[in-house]
């Protein structure tokens, strides 16, 4: 399981002109399953974004977990970061995870968020989204479960 991290100021997605998610300011998560994934490396990932103090305290110092800080997620399934293109100029999707397996992790991922205090919103699993956002910094930080 591979998560993009991104601190941002503000973010929503949108899907067929309409806003299924935003958060005021917190963590855009873009969420990649790949095969093999398990409740294991959700539980993994959500319990290091929980605790992860990237948000500035008083003093300017990265200290702040998302709790702390009063974050927001929003969350975002994105199959395209298991992408192979080792070949070719089109890449290729077949270390994603399939669509009915993804699904139910990915829920699974969002719940253990909200399970630990966390605000949630997401997209729409499967969906074409729209997603804007203000990366704060920038900040960005990538989480693969296989690299613990």
């Amino acid at each position: 399981m591979k998560v993009v991290v991104q601190r941002s100021k503000e973010a929503s997605v949108t899907v067929d002109g309409k806003v299924t998610g935003s958060i005021e300011q917190g963590f855009v998560l873009l969420v990649g399953i790949t095969h093999g994934d398990t409740k294991e490396d959700a539980d993994f990932i959500a319990k290091k974004i929980a605790k992860m103090r990237i948000f500035e305290d008083e003093n300017g110092k990265m200290n702040l977990s998302i709790k702390e800080y009063g974050g927001e997620i929003l969350s975002i399934s994105q199959f395209t970061l298991y992408a192979d293109t080792k070949k070719g100029n089109r890449p290729s999707f077949t270390d994603a995870a399939r669509p009915e397996e993804a699904h139910l992790l990915w829920e699974y991922f969002n719940s253990t968020l909200f399970a630990l205090g966390l605000h949630v919103e997401t997209g729409i699993f499967g969906a074409m989204m729209d997603v804007k956002l203000t990366n704060s910094g920038p900040t960005t930080i990538i989480i693969d479960s296989k690299t613990r």
